[in-house]
């Protein structure tokens, strides 16, 4: 056996190419990618204003609540990717397993509670998306469906 949380394996070398290969770290990524780009469609083209009024508001149906909570939810899941993967690439030295329990329950435990969020974040985009009039939206209904669809797919990466 590979001991409890894989502690008997811990002091290896570091290898790159089996580092990243390893499903969890690709996962990471591909949450970390996908966070990225709902942040990026809110912030760049989440808020618009009309001609007639330079005031920015948000493209989901005027909710400024629905722009902040995928703003904050893809800002705060890719810092997480970004810690976790600090964690992996560090996990193989911690020879405590105590720490290494502790660690492997944190990830699993924030991994479901944004997994959840994620959803919450789909449900509640999605929402506010199909009450948005046609005339508010420009060019930026791209942008509001990308969000939409990576936050979808954001609940099964993580």
């Amino acid at each position: 056996g590979g001991g409890a949380y894989g502690a008997a394996k811990a002091g290896g070398a570091f290898n790159l190419v089996r580092f990243v290969q390893q499903p969890q770290v690709l996962a990471r990524i591909v949450s970390a990618v996908f966070a990225l780009i709902v942040f990026a469609c809110l912030v760049g083209d989440g808020y618009i204003s009309r001609a007639e009024n330079p005031q920015l508001f948000c493209v989901f149906n005027h909710n400024e609540d629905a722009c902040r909570y995928g703003v904050g939810i893809g800002i705060l899941a890719f810092l997480a990717c970004i810690f976790f993967f600090m964690v992996d690439v560090y996990f193989p030295q911690i020879s405590n397993t105590t720490d290494r329990k502790y660690l492997v329950l944190a990830d699993l435990g924030f991994s479901g509670l944004w997994t959840f969020l994620w959803f919450i974040g789909f449900c509640f985009l999605t929402n506010q998306w199909s009450w948005t009039q046609a005339e508010d939206v420009y060019i930026v209904a791209d942008s509001a469906r990308a969000a939409i669809t990576f936050s979808f797919f954001s609940i099964f990466s993580w």
